[in-house]
């Protein structure tokens, strides 16, 4: 069965309405998706952008997170998912599988998304990157896609928290990629309200929502942009398929019928 052709869409628009979204106290809702499918969910029920999830992509294409999945199938996921849907596409391509910034805006312009969640993990090494040189690399995405005619929405991922690092080091990375021209910064794992107001003074800031964290209102009044999901509907969908096989183990009509 061949591919069907992507149809042709204007990502210097889809960009400034990705943009325009990240509006502090009334934040971008993302419900990240992995594949067609979800996205025209999403996207019929009511999201204003369509949004990745690496760590639901990866395993649904056979692979484990944290840069393991090939760029070609990545990409090749992403491109079907942008064709499925008309709403902007923002991709988790995690810390750009070592590809040039040059090579990485190409394939992302190709597959039909206008926006990046970049992770600073360098997933290689296992470790933090180096501030400096993550802030370089956002700069250099940036003026590819700028070469390209395209302001792609750059969300710079903060993965301090996540290795268990102090928390002014975070605010100092936010500093260097907004600086750098992140149009967004991500301080993943971060549910503690005052210390995300430290990063929301000083940009745009996305917060993954969790279960037990604040709730989304709370952080809509704290002044967030963006909040995601990350692969929380993902792992709820492979709870429901697990009950639904037990059920039908079980020979269970009523439960599997809910």
């Amino acid at each position: 069965m061949t591919e069907r052709a992507q149809p042709r869409r204007d990502l210097g628009v889809d960009a400034r309405m990705l943009r325009a979204l990240h509006v502090p106290g009334n934040p971008v809702l993302l419900a990240n998706i992995w594949d067609p499918a979800t996205a025209r969910v999403a996207e019929s029920a009511g999201m204003r952008a369509i949004a990745t999830s690496s760590a639901a992509l990866a395993p649904v294409n056979g692979y484990e997170d944290h840069g393991r999945l090939p760029p070609d199938v990545a990409f090749g996921a992403l491109r079907r998912i942008a064709a499925a849907v008309a709403l902007p596409v923002t991709a988790d391509l995690e810390d750009g599988y070592g590809l040039s910034a040059e090579e990485l805006v190409e394939r992302i312009v190709d597959a039909g998304a206008c926006g990046i969640n970049l992770e600073d993990t360098h997933h290689a090494l296992k470790a933090l990157a180096d501030a400096d040189t993550q802030a370089e690399r956002i700069a250099a995405i940036k003026a590819a896609a700028h070469a390209r005619g395209l302001e792609l929405v750059v969300n710079a991922r903060i993965d301090v928290h996540f290795h268990r690092r102090p928390h002014e080091e975070g605010l100092q990375r936010a500093r260097k990629y907004l600086e750098a021209g992140a149009d967004c910064v991500y301080p993943i794992l971060l549910s503690h309200l005052p210390a995300i107001l430290d990063y929301v003074t000083l940009g745009p800031t996305n917060v993954l929502w969790r279960p037990g964290g604040p709730r989304l209102a709370e952080l809509a009044s704290a002044g967030v942009s963006r909040i995601s999901l990350g692969p929380l509907l993902f792992q709820q969908m492979l709870k429901q398929l697990r009950a639904g096989i037990e059920a039908l183990r079980r020979l269970d009509d009523e439960r599997l019928a809910t």
